[in-house]
């Protein structure tokens, strides 16, 4: 990302405001859920809200920035004001990825009728590509089912009762460690986008026609 910051700085900034973006919604899903399901923790917090300063962790957004792996500022909501700790927890985890969907959706629908009907075409050329990108990568990153990401949380949810403790006590002693191992690149490339690349090429492919390999 930063090698546009010179060689074409409306790049840079087109990335920066998609990745801006992609972050806040996701952790607003979380904090939208987490109070619709009875806690009032975010709201309290000021996490329900679109403002981005709320969400961004500076350090997270750096080494986003310059290695392309980071994080936001995690949404904290208190499992005892649930009705069903573990289902709604999953849930709540479940609501960031799907928001990245729906915000790549929705400009993957732009793009599609900027071209069906020959309006704006530079503009939504531009705008869209990163905005979908960026969305689809951290909606199936996250999905890994490995704490502290939002997939681990999920898993936890679907298993029976024994097994989620089980996973649950292992994640949460070695999940940053796997999550660690899984993004250092070995040999040139990180092992988790050697597996996720085929599935982030194949929904690239759906949101832009056309469009290569990633």
């Amino acid at each position: 990302m930063l090698n546009f910051l010179l060689s074409d700085p409306v790049s840079f900034l087109v990335w920066i405001a998609a990745l801006l973006s992609a972050i806040t919604v996701h952790e607003f899903a979380h904090a939208w859920m987490a109070v619709r399901l009875g806690d009032p923790t975010p709201k309290l917090q000021g996490r329900l809200t679109l403002n981005p300063i709320a969400h961004l962790d500076p350090i997270g957004t750096l080494m986003l920035i310059l290695v392309r792996f980071g994080w936001g500022k995690p949404v904290q909501f208190d499992p005892f004001n649930l009705e069903n700790p573990r289902r709604d927890s999953a849930l709540i985890s479940l609501a960031g990825p799907i928001s990245n969907i729906l915000l790549a959706t929705i400009f993957s629908l732009l793009l599609r009728l900027s071209v069906t009907f020959g309006t704006g075409i530079p503009l939504i050329a531009t705008l869209a590509p990163p905005f979908i990108m960026l969305n689809v990568i951290l909606a199936v990153f996250n999905l890994i089912p490995v704490h502290p990401l939002d997939g681990g949380k999920i898993l936890v949810g679907i298993l029976p009762p024994r097994e989620a403790a089980q996973a649950d006590r292992f994640m949460k002693q070695y999940g940053i460690f796997i999550v660690l191992l899984m993004v250092f690149p070995i040999f040139g490339s990180s092992p988790v986008f050697t597996i996720l690349n085929p599935i982030i090429n194949l929904l690239m492919s759906i949101y832009i026609p056309g469009l290569g390999a990633v």
